[in-house]
């Protein structure tokens, strides 16, 4: 009866919700698990679970009076965790035939993210082979009964609901000893504790999110902030969007792509959600690629119609790269900016109030945005993300981190590149993050002051960007950083080692392709092994592929709900090729070797394309470029090959140490361990590595001055 009458009154109050399929509660041995969000998820789980469970709580809670009061409504069993036989207790109750409840965080969350898990529950779920009912709680960390900061978003009665998960379990670990064990079995505990929080994510497009974001975290809350030093609030975010995705829908028709050739500006954002929510679809043009990269992309996407800025083309000198552009329509901002008549900001304010009237209709699933693959190996492809693989990436991201409303993003990396659109730009946006758009990496003296002065606190970079930032950063100037994460080439062991001494901060390094939108992998503070990639984020597959020559690990294939919807090639415009590989439909074949250890963690071996075959033998480049690292430190090293009449490819190093020769190599190569057959015969200094404006090495243009050199040279090329 006084449950009923407890349940009743919060439907009335939150509004609570419960989804999922309950029939797995039946089961004889049952743990249930829950993520801690507040004070009231005890009572929310006792009022609406399908069973009367016994709560395992800390003997510390019953010395308040509030939970002894809230403990009377259902059983519980109070441990102290420090004791020997307090697990024995639990175990003994669940062999009994009783579900248990236990908060497998053991605290509630001060970050509104997952905090750390401990192994006790994941042992006892293992020692007695129960079935695992995962159960996510959203809403409660928004209700004042929460641990969460003063700068957190707070409501008086915000909606509640309760996400039953598909049941899981753990088996015990038959190597190793005890510890290692409990150790292995927690990691168990954690991984299911992601994937709850990862599949409980809501089904939208990015207007939706965007809306829903700003319902919860404020339309005042200041949000975005560029270098016209204007601070954009979601209201503002929201205004925006309406009248780009508004003026660019007069530019095209429903369903067309659309081109957006625009830097790292909070308007970008907002044109690429507003172009959705009319059902357009924006394509994110590579500006550094030159005339002939945009040209390309023009015609595998089929883009008649490309939106910029007079004033960017101008800074930016690329005006005679645009005229250039052939079967294009150009369409300035310049000129769409005097048809904001008053119809047009009549229609902003009702959108305004009613946010929903827009996008109505607009399928998850339906194309969000096209990208560009970065063309270091080739003529780029055109890459089609759905909203579902963006915002199913975001939420994999978010399931692993703990990035809270107290972080501010600084992001330079460019929006036409997956990695700056996607983590740098809407990732924050749509989850409250703070975030400061920066127009340009390059700028290595200047951006360490910025993120200086803003207080930034989370930083995406590439090995090479964040090398540089370090050399010109007073050893203050990222005091308030407390992730770095590295991304789209291979992170650099001397980096990692400078960030460290001299900033005391430590480098995540994540891995990803624009095919999966894009993070496949990332290293956090919960789970950490340097020298890889991190482990597979929660929602994923990953197999390995065979290849013959390479003994050690093999070619990752990987499938998910961020994976890409397909292709567009420049041979056959327009025509969507959805993902294919040899393990059947729906796997992306990421060209990458790789090998991954017992404990789930990604190690980089190499592209498949980055590979030369010496003398029989399969060298990867990667490697090639690690020696010369080891043997010349201070100075930039790229390694690509050319035909070989005699040995079949010929590795050639390029490097800006004019004093590096064959022998200081041979000396690297021997302390690591490697072959001698990669070991570079060909020397070629360079005053700079090319670089793509993704911050990858060009190996293309490399490639073509490989095959140019004569045979056997050492020398200059410029």
């Amino acid at each position: 009866m006084l449950k009923s009458i407890v349940r009743a009154l919060l439907k009335v109050l939150f509004r609570v919700r419960v989804e999922g399929d309950t029939s797995h509660f039946s089961r004889p041995r049952l743990l249930i698990i829950a993520n801690h969000q507040s004070f009231l998820d005890g009572l929310i789980l006792g009022a609406f679970l399908p069973v009367d469970p016994v709560f395992v709580v800390h003997t510390e809670v019953t010395r308040n009076w509030f939970f002894r009061l809230v403990l009377r409504l259902s059983d519980y069993l109070a441990v102290d965790p420090t004791h020997p036989m307090a697990m024995q207790r639990v175990i003994r109750l669940i062999e009994s035939g009783r579900p248990v409840v236990i908060f497998p965080e053991g605290r509630i969350t001060i970050t509104g993210s997952l905090m750390k898990v401990y192994d006790g529950p994941a042992f006892i779920a293992a020692r007695t082979q129960a079935v695992i009912a995962p159960v996510r709680l959203d809403g409660a960390a928004r209700t004042f009964f929460s641990r969460l900061s003063g700068s957190n978003p707070r409501e008086l009665l915000p909606r509640i609901t309760v996400s039953i998960q598909p049941p899981a379990s753990i088996v015990m670990p038959k190597d190793g000893n005890g510890r290692m064990r409990r150790r292995q079995a927690g990691e168990g505990m954690r991984k299911i504790m992601q994937e709850m929080i990862f599949r409980s994510r809501p089904d939208q497009t990015l207007y939706t999110a965007l809306i829903d974001a700003m319902h919860i975290y404020g339309r005042g809350r200041k949000m975005v902030e560029d270098m016209r030093q204007t601070e954009y609030s979601y209201n503002a975010l929201l205004k925006m969007t309406l009248v780009l995705g508004l003026l660019v829908s007069r530019t095209s028709g429903r369903g067309d792509t659309v081109g957006i050739l625009m830097p790292n500006l909070a308007a970008t954002l907002c044109m690429v959600i507003g172009t959705t929510a009319f059902r357009r679809v924006p394509a994110m043009l590579n500006y550094t690629a030159g005339t002939d990269g945009i040209q390309s992309a023009c015609v595998a996407a089929k883009i008649s119609t490309v939106v910029t800025s007079r004033k960017f083309l101008e800074t930016a000198r690329l005006q005679a790269q645009v005229d250039a552009l052939r079967d294009v329509r150009v369409v300035y901002l310049e000129d769409l900016q005097p048809t904001v008549n008053l119809a047009v900001k009549l229609w902003a304010v009702a959108h305004l109030i009613f946010p929903r009237l827009l996008g109505r209709g607009v399928d998850p699933e339906s194309p969000a945005v096209v990208l560009f693959t970065s063309g270091s190996e080739g003529r780029p492809k055109g890459v089609v993300l759905s909203h579902r693989a963006i915002l199913s990436n975001i939420a994999q991201i978010r399931a692993i981190t703990d990035f809270s409303v107290e972080d501010r993003i600084f992001n330079a990396l460019p929006v036409f590149h997956s990695f700056g659109l996607v983590a740098g730009g809407l990732l924050p946006v749509l989850t409250g993050i703070k975030l400061f758009l920066y127009p340009s990496p390059l700028h290595y003296r200047l951006i360490p002051e910025i993120i200086y002065d803003r207080s930034c606190t989370i930083l995406f970079g590439t090995s090479t960007f964040l090398n540089n930032y370090a050399k010109f950063a007073h050893p203050y100037d990222f005091y308030r950083v407390r992730y770095v994460v590295a991304g789209a080439e291979k992170l650099s062991q001397s980096v990692r080692d400078l960030w460290s001494e001299k900033f005391g901060v430590r480098v995540f390094e994540g891995y990803g392709v624009t095919e999966t939108s894009p993070v496949i992998s990332v290293n956090s503070p919960m789970a950490t092994r340097i020298g890889s990639v991190g482990q597979l984020l929660p929602g994923m597959e990953a197999r390995l592929v065979p290849v013959p020559g390479i003994e050690r690990g093999g070619v990752l294939h990987v499938r998910g709900p961020n994976v890409m919807l397909g292709y567009l090639y420049y041979e056959n415009p327009g025509v969507l090729v959805p993902p294919h590989s040899e393990l059947g439909a729906g796997w992306h074949e990421t060209g990458d070797v790789v090998e991954i250890d017992e404990d789930g963690f990604i190690h980089i071996r190499g592209r498949m394309k980055r590979f030369a075959k010496v003398a029989g033998e399969m060298i990867s480049l990667e490697v090639v470029e690690k020696i010369a690292v080891a043997a010349s430190p201070g100075f930039q090293h790229a390694a690509s090959s050319r035909p070989d009449e005699r040995r079949g490819e010929a590795i050639v190093l390029f490097t800006t140490d004019p004093a590096l020769t064959r022998e200081r190599l041979q000396q690297a190569a021997h302390g690591l361990g490697s072959s001698e057959l990669a070991v570079p015969r060909e020397i070629l200094t360079a005053r700079e590595i090319p670089l793509l404006g993704t911050g990858k090495v060009n190996y293309v243009r490399l490639k073509e001055d490989a095959c140019r050199a004569p045979a056997a040279a050492s020398g200059a090329v410029h």
